[in-house]
Parts: C-alpha cells; sequence; structure tokens
C-alpha cells in the first residue's frame, strides 16, 4: 500500500550493498589493501552466517510472504534467486548485523579511539544500516516482521560467540599445526553435515561456494602468511601502498582471479567425474555435466553400485547418486580464493 519509485530503488540498492556477491567481490579488495587480518576472519564470520543461518532456514523451512496480496519487488538475478529460498531467518539482516557489527568492533580496536562520541557513532551507523536493511526487507516483500527479528537474534547470537573465538581462530590458521588437513576435513564434513529442506532451494549452493572460499583462503594463507599476510604488510594510502598503485593490484588481481574460477571449474569439470567413476562413486550433475544427467546415469550407477569393492566398503554404500555439481562449485571456489591470497599477491610481489 505504501510504495514510492524512489523507496523501491533505496532498498533494492541496500540489498544488493549487502548481499553475498558484493561481499564476495569486497573481500578480495580486502585482501589486496593490506588488511588481511580482518579479511579473513571476515571471510570465515561470513561462511559462519551462511551455513547457520541457511541451516536454520532449510530446518525451519518457514516460507516467504504471498506474493500476491504482498508485491516483491526483486530487482536483480541474485534477488530472483534469493526469494526462491525459504524466509525465516532474514540472511541479509542476520549477515549485516554480524559483520557490521564485527568491522566496528575491529576499527575501534585497531585505531584505538578512547573517544565516546566516535565510538557511540560508528555503533549508530551500524544500528541504521541494520533498521534499514531490515525494513527494507519487508517493503520489498521478501521477509515478514518474524524473519527479520529472527535474523537480528540470531544474529547477535552468533556475533557474540564469533567476538569470543576468533582470535583464537586466526592464531590457529595463521601458525598451527595440519591446519590444510584439518580445514579440508572439516570442509567435506560440512558438506554432508547439512539439513535436507522440504523442498529444494539454493541455500546448500551457497553453503558449498563459501566452504569452498574458506578452504581456498585458508590454504593460501597457512602457505603464504609470513609473504604476504603478516601484520608488518604495507596497508593503502600509505607511502609504502598508494592509492594508484592499489588501483594498479585492482586491474590486475580482478583479472586474474575470474580466469582462475573459470579454470578450476573447467579443471574439475573434467576431473571429478573420471575419479568418482574410478572409484565406483555414482554421481549425477544437475547442470554442469549434461552428459550425466537422465535415465543412462541411473542405470550406469547400478551397475557400478554392484561391482564396485571399494564402495561397498565406502559409507555412501546406501546412497544412490551422489551430484557432482556440488564438487564441481566447491573446487571452483576454492581455486578462486586460494588465487586470491596466494596466485595474486605473488604476481604483486613480482610486479
Amino acid at each position: 500500500k505504501h510504495q514510492h519509485k524512489f523507496l523501491d530503488a533505496l532498498f533494492s540498492g541496500l540489498s544488493c550493498i549487502v548481499s553475498v556477491p558484493f561481499y564476495t567481490a569486497f573481500l578480495p579488495l580486502l585482501f589486496w589493501s593490506g588488511h588481511g587480518k580482518l579479511a579473513r576472519q571476515m571471510t570465515l564470520l561470513m561462511a559462519l552466517c551462511d551455513y547457520l543461518g541457511n541451516c536454520i532456514k532449510d530446518v525451519v523451512s518457514a516460507p516467504r510472504p504471498n506474493c500476491p496480496p504482498v508485491r516483491r519487488i526483486t530487482a536483480t538475478k541474485d534477488e530472483e534467486e534469493n526469494a526462491l529460498e525459504y524466509g525465516l531467518p532474514s540472511s541479509h539482516t542476520l549477515n549485516t548485523v554480524c559483520l557490521s557489527g564485527f568491522l566496528v568492533c575491529y576499527v575501534l580496536s585497531y585505531t584505538q579511539s578512547e573517544d565516546a562520541f566516535v565510538k557511540l557513532g560508528a555503533v549508530t551507523l551500524a544500528c541504521l544500516l541494520v533498521g534499514f536493511i531490515g525494513f527494507g526487507r519487508i517493503y520489498l516483500g521478501m521477509h515478514s516482521l518474524i524473519d527479520i527479528i529472527g535474523g537480528l537474534v540470531f544474529g547477535f547470537m552468533i556475533l557474540a560467540i564469533w567476538l569470543s573465538v576468533h582470535e583464537y581462530v586466526d592464531a590457529f590458521i595463521v601458525s598451527g599445526q595440519n591446519v590444510t588437513s584439518f580445514w579440508a576435513a572439516l570442509s567435506f564434513l560440512l558438506l554432508f553435515a547439512y539439513p535436507t529442506p522440504e523442498f529444494p532451494t539454493p541455500s546448500f549452493e551457497y553453503h558449498t561456494a563459501f566452504d569452498g572460499v574458506v578452504f581456498g583462503i585458508v590454504t593460501g594463507i597457512q602457505q603464504t602468511y609470513h609473504q604476504f599476510h603478516h601484520e608488518a604488510v604495507p596497508r593503502i594510502f600509505t607511502s609504502q601502498l598508494t592509492f594508484p598503485t592499489f588501483l594498479g593490484r585492482m586491474l590486475v588481481g580482478i583479472p586474474t582471479i575470474l580466469i582462475v574460477k573459470f579454470c578450476s571449474k573447467a579443471l574439475a569439470k573434467w576431473i571429478l567425474p573420471v575419479v568418482s567413476n574410478t572409484l565406483g562413486i555414482p554421481i549425477k550433475s544437475t547442470s554442469y555435466v549434461p552428459m550425466l544427467n537422465g535415465s543412462a546415469t541411473d542405470k550406469k550407477s547400478s551397475e557400478i553400485k554392484q561391482s564396485s569393492y571399494i564402495h561397498k566398503m565406502l559409507f555412501f554404500s546406501q546412497q544412490d547418486l551422489f551430484d557432482v555439481d556440488t564438487g564441481i562449485r566447491f573446487l571452483q571456489y576454492a581455486g578462486l580464493a586460494w588465487s586470491v591470497v596466494d596466485l595474486v599477491p605473488s604476481l604483486f610481489s613480482h610486479l
């Protein structure tokens, strides 16, 4: 009933600013600006929010407001995909609470400001952003008031937990032992430790992508922390890293990570089906490998299941078909994230 073109544009724009694609594009720039600790902790927090928020959504399976009578505005393709997810809690609200809250805590700690007005101003800005995002999700017809309240509650809970453990997690990543092997096992576990919703949604795909991103970030930082990501690296707006130099990094880095993403996806589409067939793992593909989508795949997988000794021994013997798209998506984003913190900084040092 209370619609206006200006409000449509305002809240659609705000939704894009705090969306997952925006953070995915923003975090590499944060790594290359010299604030590696903030970047890796925000990446881990984003993945945690994405996993827990989507798990709750798919467990509860609460629908979004009916459209009609509610007027739903999906200005971008990303919003159209978001509309296919369940409603409770609001991911935009949850993510904004966690990431803006953590950013405020980091900035205040980094600047070591004791001015009460500065602290009050930073907290006020974060609260205004969260308020605008929450109200905007209702205005756009994407969520109900209960969804927003759920996003606020779960967001503050996750933020409180993260603020109490983030230093320990970061210390383990940069200086721990067996970090890569541990994180590989954890990433593999999280791909299976995910609830099945009442009806299929894109939530698991988002989780798979961020699971791969975190694995790539952790692996790359573990290998190159002392070269590119320690606390003494040059930071933006200093004499060692001027803004024109940072722009040069963007011009080199962004095309490089896009090329790596394309190549890692192509390699995964070629390697994973071969490895799966060799091990006798029955697979299907919903979108990435058309040859694995159809009744022939069912027949072939049933033959493999009967003849493969390895398949009978492993824990997935009761599984009919595994979606190879999950592995392809995981490796694709793991390669992308690894290039952000390892390959691209190496190019910077050579240039």
